[in-house]
């Protein structure tokens, strides 16, 4: 949402690098591959959004790690160093605990992401829904629910209640309809965190 919001302000095209579709199993492709997209944005002004950034950006000292991925890291390292781009490099992850901490020293700037309070969550399901939140909307049970979910995972419930808004030819979201999606929302979020 963030390099969203700076590419509309700066008028700028967002390219989104999807960190677990760059990775090969092919020695030095991926290497490669980064060595393309930092060619690229020498010559093609925009943002750079490396997502899910933890599957090149590992710290090189865990026991799991493979040389060639801390090669990808390093070359990562050597690329957004050498960079003379005015184009603005982005990288997103869930799990900061997992990144190398070279990597801290390289961003101009590292921001953190906490769960919604509960007066964010009124705000962002409010702008979410915007006419189709129904009048007398019952906040306590969707603060309550909703207890754990990020940003992202609100909005995906706000997107999905409107959805099922408009196919059932509904003009109006209750918080009871909301809150259906938002349990679907912690469900997927539990599975995740089993598979995990």
């Amino acid at each position: 949402m963030t390099a969203k919001v700076l590419a509309y302000e700066l008028k700028l095209p967002l390219y989104t690098i999807q960190g677990d579709r760059l990775v090969t199993k092919f020695m030095g492709e991926t290497s490669a591959k980064l060595r393309q997209i930092f060619d690229f944005l020498q010559v093609n002004l925009g943002v750079f959004l490396f997502d899910e950034f933890d599957a090149i950006g590992g710290k090189r000292t865990m026991e799991n790690d493979v040389g060639e991925m801390r090669r990808v890291l390093n070359s990562f390292l050597n690329f957004i160093e050498q960079d003379t781009s005015d184009s603005i490099v982005i990288a997103a992850t869930n799990n900061p605990q997992l990144l190398d901490q070279a990597l801290f020293r390289r961003f101009d700037d590292v921001l953190y992401y906490k769960r919604p309070t509960d007066t964010e969550k009124k705000e962002l399901i409010s702008n979410k829904l915007g006419k189709f939140k129904s009048a007398g909307f019952s906040w306590t049970s969707v603060l309550k629910n909703s207890s754990g979910l990020s940003h992202s995972e609100l909005v995906i419930a706000c997107h999905d209640a409107i959805k099922n808004a408009i196919l059932n030819d509904k003009k109006k979201i209750s918080a009871s309809k909301l809150n259906i999606m938002i349990t679907k929302r912690q469900n997927a979020l539990k599975r995740t965190c089993e598979i995990l």
